[in-house]
């Protein structure tokens, strides 16, 4: 039996902080996984511009509302789905997932979460688990599952690593040239082609 673990920004769904930024013109906001690697630092970054501009979780809530899966992710999930369990293993917080999730039909999430005082603005962030997306992978192998998992980001990588078979999503250049050894798919067609080969692999 395979899982199949996704990355969810970039790969299902738009990068949500890069809406963030384009919603309110803050351009330092676009930075994601993509751009920097080590994701505390990137969160900071993130938590200090917040701070700076008095934006407020149900600012950035009002945003995510806005946004809406690719248009070629409800085929793909529905064709995955029909042949393989599916979780979604994401450095998001639930805070800001749920809508998302609603719209790709409630598959199983594993993200982080954020805290919030009383008055709405984001103080911190609380990690599920330190590089949760390996120690999942890990996981499911100890439970004698065979992993299939792909993502677009540095935070990725060690997922990609873990897992039986680990699939690029859309990576940038340099991410192609640091990790050669996994396959890229630029697509959610050759992605779902890819998938299938890997488990067929794995299941041989």
């Amino acid at each position: 039996m395979d899982i199949v673990c996704l990355d969810l920004e970039g790969v299902l769904v738009p990068e949500i902080w890069i809406g963030v930024a384009k919603q309110t013109g803050i351009e330092a906001l676009q930075l994601t996984t993509r751009d920097i690697a080590d994701y505390d630092q990137l969160m900071r970054h993130r938590l200090r511009l917040l701070h700076q501009h008095h934006l407020k979780l149900a600012d950035i809530q009002q945003v995510i509302a806005d946004l809406h899966p690719f248009d070629t992710t409800a085929h793909f999930l529905k064709q995955l789905r029909s042949h393989h369990q599916l979780i979604i293993l994401s450095d998001t917080f639930y805070q800001f997932a749920g809508p998302l999730m609603e719209q790709l039909g409630m598959p199983t999430l594993f993200c982080h979460n954020l805290t919030v005082d009383q008055q709405g603005n984001i103080t911190g962030y609380r990690l599920r688990q330190k590089d949760q997306k390996t120690a999942a992978v890990r996981a499911l192998q100890n439970l004698q599952f065979k992993v299939v998992a792909a993502g677009d980001s540095y935070n990725d990588t060690g997922m990609l690593q873990q897992a039986n078979a680990g699939i690029l999503f859309r990576p940038t250049e340099a991410l192609c040239h640091e990790f050669p050894q996994f396959p890229v798919c630029h697509d959610h067609k050759s992605l779902l082609q890819e998938i299938e080969a890997a488990a067929i692999h794995q299941n041989s």
